[in-house]
């Protein structure tokens, strides 16, 4: 498994046009709490670490000189 490979299929997979971005499980009082979440240059994915939703990058955004 590498950096760009995924550990495991996510749950719901969401596509984010900004690098950093806030998840709260999305289901009201049955989230869970707000946590900023950030995508790696590297992988181009992150997997909230709460409900395992996945977020990508859309393309040809969060292209920033970082």
């Amino acid at each position: 498994m590498s950096a760009t490979q995924p550990a495991h299929d996510a749950p719901a997979t969401h596509v984010v046009a900004a690098r950093r971005f806030s998840c709260d499980g999305g289901e009201g009082a049955l989230g869970h709490p707000r946590v900023w979440l950030t995508i790696p240059h590297d992988t181009g994915w992150i997997d909230c670490p709460y409900c395992d939703a996945r977020y990508t990058l859309a393309e040809g955004a969060g292209h920033d000189a970082h």
